[in-house]
């Protein structure tokens, strides 16, 4: 190693910990042709957290032997020939199924250890890859889904992103993280990578230096979720778009050299960042950057949260940008297959994910944009003006995989949306995000209403799944996560629970009035009330 590890005498260090120090993450690739050959029993348990460094998590229930596998797509960008190899994997490999997670990245199921190899081939050849994907070490970079191609872009983070993502890709140096480390560069006013809750964040801003205005951006730090949540802190920095990788390396090496390994559940950055507090961490950066300006001027104009549908105008002359909607993220191979299809019949076969689990297809023609939505694979589910509920709703993986999820939460979600969709409608969106455990990869806490899975006692002293409710999550103006109701709600009985309390909205409500904004007026007690009253009728 070209660093030295400054905490490896720590007495106590976690038994994860531990184990780091005796083999790095990264030399999981180095075994992974030898367990391929000999089987899945070869794998010692001991290397089994290892994997994630691999991108691959055993999947529920572990002892099967079948993995989870997640491909970075850094800033969601993908062109015709990895859109094509990443949906011959899933059919080949993956049962089919395709899912666009939270992150722009892409996740497989199904996966013996016996296909890794192969699939690890197929990725190279098409300049993709799982490394980091899971794991502590840097994970994929998300960034705008528009990066290039947006008319209200300050500037173009596409070349960012690939810097920075191959500076630290494979980087043994920052390979052995206290925890998983997540950033977004984000060059767009609409903060479409969810700056706030992530580790280190870079948002557009400007600055008059020198007599000349400069395009660049601030960093945000400490931003994560999980059971205790937080916000980023801006730190008084300007950045320049040249100096976005050094301030990433000096970062990283705090968080790396200083984060916390005795305890896991307090070993993300954010714990580091609310103790030393924003301006001791800028201090610590500038020890290793040198001089940088103080902060400029916020370009943010407010928050998309990534939701990007329909068609609109590229800042290419004569060209177009189309957002779809993919319920809850899941795709079919066969689907991708033909997506990629009409991407290159239409466009230049690049497809962009978002955070939001759906996807664009740019660099369309105008001229060709009515022949593109009347393709068949945009007559059903998929779609550029999808149903409202279904159109915001967000989902983590649930039971259906998850080993540390406590309910099912994929297809639930989905079924739960269509019944909103046919039971009522608004005149504004409801983004609902759905989870299955304290983990929150749904990231339940930014949304206008977060279900949170449980565990609950009924009546006859049965255990069954069961859903918090939580209201009233944004990220606009530095954001505010949502509000918990008491109560718990009966897996069976939430469709019907959240009509009520929709219905409630729409009949309390002034016109145009955001979920968000009800809730800022007429506070949680009226809420609490209300879902009280249904819980009342329902359970009785």
């Amino acid at each position: 190693m070209a660093y030295g590890k400054i905490w490896k005498n720590n007495e106590n260090l976690n038994k994860t910990e531990l184990k780091k120090l005796e083999k790095d993450g990264l030399e999981i690739f180095q075994d992974i042709e030898e367990f391929a050959q000999k089987g899945f029993e070869s794998i010692p348990k001991d290397d089994w957290d290892l994997l994630k460094w691999a991108g691959l998590y055993l999947q529920r229930p572990k002892s099967d032997g079948y993995f989870m596998m997640r491909v970075k797509v850094p800033s969601g960008m993908l062109n015709y020939d990895q859109v094509v190899t990443l949906a011959s994997i899933s059919k080949d490999y993956g049962r089919g199924v395709f899912d666009i997670t939270t992150r722009q990245a892409i996740q497989f199921h199904w996966l013996t250890i016996e296909q890794i190899p192969d699939i690890f081939k197929r990725l190279e050849k098409v300049g993709l890859s799982t490394a980091g994907a899971c794991g502590d070490i840097t994970r994929n970079i998300v960034g705008n889904p528009l990066a290039g191609i947006d008319p209200h872009e300050l500037l173009d983070t596409e070349p960012i992103v690939r810097e920075v993502n191959d500076y630290f890709h494979m980087n043994e140096d920052f390979s052995n993280l206290p925890r998983k480390y997540k950033m977004s560069i984000n060059g767009s006013i609409y903060n479409s990578s969810n700056a706030e809750i992530n580790d280190v964040a870079f948002t557009p801003a400007t600055k008059v230096i020198d007599g000349e205005e400069k395009v660049g951006f601030h960093v945000k730090v400490g931003g994560g979720l999980s059971s205790k949540p937080y916000l980023a802190q801006e730190l008084d920095l300007f950045i320049l778009p040249e100096q976005v990788k050094d301030v990433a390396i000096a970062i990283t090496t705090i968080f790396r050299d200083y984060g916390y390994r005795e305890k896991r559940h307090r070993a993300r950055l954010k714990f580091l960042v609310a103790d030393w507090g924003a301006e001791k961490f800028k201090e610590k950066v500038l020890e290793y950057t040198g001089p940088l300006p103080t902060k400029g001027k916020d370009a943010t104009k407010g928050w998309n949260a990534g939701f990007i549908y329909g068609v609109h105008p590229q800042k290419q002359e004569g060209l177009s940008y189309i957002g779809f909607n993919v319920p809850v993220g899941r795709l079919s191979a066969d689907e991708v297959f033909e997506i990629a299809e009409v991407s290159k019949k239409y466009g230049n076969g690049e497809i962009r994910t978002c955070n939001s689990q759906n996807f664009i297809i740019p660099n369309v023609p105008n001229e060709k944009v009515e022949d593109l939505l009347k393709e068949p694979i945009f007559q059903g589910r998929i779609s550029a003006k999808p149903n409202s509920f279904t159109a915001y709703a967000v989902s983590c993986t649930g039971t259906e995989y998850c080993n540390l999820a406590l309910v099912e939460t994929k297809e639930r979600m989905k079924n739960v949306a269509q019944f909103l969709d046919r039971e009522l409608s608004l005149d504004v969106p409801v983004r609902i995000h759905m989870v299955g455990c304290p983990n929150s990869c749904g990231q339940r806490q930014i949304a206008d209403i977060g279900l949170q899975g449980v565990l609950m006692k009924t009546k006859d002293k049965k255990m069954v799944q069961a859903y918090e409710f939580y209201v009233g999550g944004t990220l606009i103006n530095g954001g505010k996560f949502n509000d918990k109701l008491k109560g718990k709600v009966e897996a069976e009985k939430l469709p019907y629970v959240l009509k009520d309390l929709l219905i409630y909205f729409k009949e309390n409500k002034q016109a145009g009035e955001s979920f968000l904004d009800f809730y800022e007026r007429v506070g949680i007690e009226r809420l609490q009330e209300r879902l009280d009253g249904i819980l009342e009728t329902i359970n009785a």
